[in-house]
């Protein structure tokens, strides 16, 4: 199992409240706190489970923010207050007190894990089983640049994985073993970069594994090397299936709860303002009290027996299934099969609700309850499974149609000519610096920030699916922006120190990055 734990970076110091930092606030709560509780309970109960999981560099930069984290404690101070006020408001009302009483119990929950327990570091907790040896870490391309868009400035695309693997350093203390590829983003040639960055395996979709040349014999149930040595592993459709499809796979079952039911929108708008954010504007706030229910605007109250229940019926009916394809592989390979099922991170707990208890459920249900398949890292399998084929992987992603089109089409198409050039400029600039004094050598990394943060997929993403489209595009313009009044600074050699100033209070991500690596 891949968790690929990932959210674009957005820091605004310049404003007391900001919207889209919600997205942060939001995947503590409901995604990475309920992870880490499961993780800890697994540990304490002496049961065997291996997860991998990618935290990216932007993820992680927020994450050890200063800033980010006390916004995070007002944020869910907030949401206790309001959860004190719905266990008063349902006190009387018995298919809503319980979800109050529980909603609650888990803020005050987040408080604890995220103030007391650790720190506020939620990095340090994951740090923590890394180190027991139940979670591999891996890291990520520096700003999820989608990096065969980026193909064309090969520098361009090692700084992105050279600056990933020197964050990872500073905060794991070892260097990482595999990577996370943007959007599952491969092109040939890549495993170049990534070898010389010391990755040792990285993921593809299944197609990238199936069109490679030549067939790989096993398919996706077996990793393939590089021609340049880096081991690449697939995804395997089936079990990914399962879980991440809301029509087909489990998330979508009619007794979970409902995503799109909030008390932001449900409650009169005089209660829940204080709530809102400054603008007044109804948006979600994180108590839901309905359950999916079926095709219909009618929702039933959420039952939470009910969805804890199917729950651990889905975990079971995964093993189950994950045994009988292991054992039919296994028949026709003649060799222990891997079956590789990533998802992101953010779909357990924020999209599906019970996603961190099923994760429970099933790997308690593979301790106890069975002996065919046992959960395993890459590292680990590729230790015990260290002879495989040798081919090449097809360009590939797991994107809509697999390829390019997401990140590529009409909506989003004229960010590519900005930040090539931008790339150019950088590679210009990092070549032509022997010797910069200190103020220079400042303004020529915060370009380097720059021009990552403006090559984010997240904003050609955001684009094409049509959610917070102003936002996606202002990004992108002013980190462009930004870069070219650098460029222009230092290759007029006289940078505005107050304006550099600016820059780094604003975007101050990786204080690690060296712009040496445009060279």
């Amino acid at each position: 199992m891949v968790l690929h734990a990932h959210l674009p970076y957005v820091r605004h110091p310049e404003y007391d409240d900001f919207l889209e930092e919600d997205w942060l606030y939001e995947a503590i709560t409901e995604t990475y706190i309920p992870l880490i509780n499961v993780f800890d309970g697994l540990v304490n109960d002496g049961v065997r489970f291996r997860i991998t999981m990618s935290l990216t560099p932007t993820l992680i930069a927020m994450l050890k923010d200063p800033l980010l984290q006390g916004r995070y404690l007002r944020h869910i101070e907030r949401l206790l207050d309001l959860s004190e006020k719905e266990v008063e408001r349902t006190r009387w009302q018995s298919d809503y007190a319980p979800l109050a009483r529980m909603y609650r119990e888990r803020f005050n929950n987040a408080l604890y894990v995220f103030h007391k327990k650790y720190d506020k570091d939620l990095v340090s907790a994951f740090k923590k089983f890394q180190d027991l040896g139940v979670l591999e870490i891996i890291t990520c391309a520096s700003t999820h640049g989608f990096l065969p868009l980026m193909e064309a400035n090969p520098q361009a695309v090692r700084a992105q994985i050279s600056t990933a693997v020197r964050n990872y350093e500073a905060n794991f203390g070892r260097p990482p073993r595999g990577i996370w590829l943007p959007e599952c983003g491969y092109y040939p040639g890549l495993d170049e970069i990534l070898k010389e960055n010391g990755i040792k395996y990285f993921f593809t979709d299944s197609h990238g594994l199936l069109y490679a040349s030549p067939r790989p014999k096993y398919g996706v149930f077996a990793p393939i090397y590089t021609p340049n040595g880096v081991a690449a592993f697939g995804r395997d459709l089936e079990s990914s299936k399962q879980v991440w499809s809301a029509e087909e796979g489990y998330p979508g079952d009619y007794s979970y709860r409902e995503f799109y039911r909030d008390v932001g929108y449900d409650l009169d708008y005089d209660y829940v303002k204080p709530y809102l954010h400054g603008d007044g504007g109804r948006s979600n706030i994180g108590i839901k009290y309905y359950k999916i229910t079926g095709p219909t605007k009618h929702k039933e109250p959420y039952d939470l027996q009910a969805a804890a229940s199917k729950a651990a019926d889905h975990a079971g009916n995964f093993m189950f299934n994950r045994e009988k394809q292991a054992e039919y592989l296994h028949g026709l390979m003649g060799r222990p099969p891997i079956i590789v099922s990533p998802y992101d991170a953010e779909l357990f707990g924020h999209w599906w609700f019970e996603g961190p208890d099923w994760i429970d459920y099933l790997f308690r249900k593979m301790h106890y309850d069975q002996d065919t398949v046992t959960a395993i890292t890459p590292s680990e399998y590729l230790d015990i499974n260290p002879v495989n084929q040798r081919s090449t992987p097809s360009m590939s992603s797991w994107g809509y149609k697999g390829y390019c089109e997401v990140w590529l089409e009409g909506s989003n198409d004229w960010v590519y000519r900005h930040i090539h050039k931008a790339a150019d400029r950088m590679v210009e600039l990092a070549r032509g610096r022997e010797g910069a004094d200190s103020v220079t050598e400042r303004a020529l990394n915060q370009a380097a920030r720059e021009l990552m943060l403006a090559q984010s997929s997240d904003w050609a993403f955001i684009m094409k699916t049509g959610t917070m489209v102003p936002y996606a595009v202002k990004r992108t313009k002013d980190h462009v922006n930004r870069f070219n009044a650098l460029y222009d600074m230092i290759k007029g050699n006289h940078v505005e120190t107050r304006l550099l100033e600016e820059l780094e209070y604003k975007d101050n991500i990786f204080p690690e990055v060296d712009y040496r690596a445009y060279r």
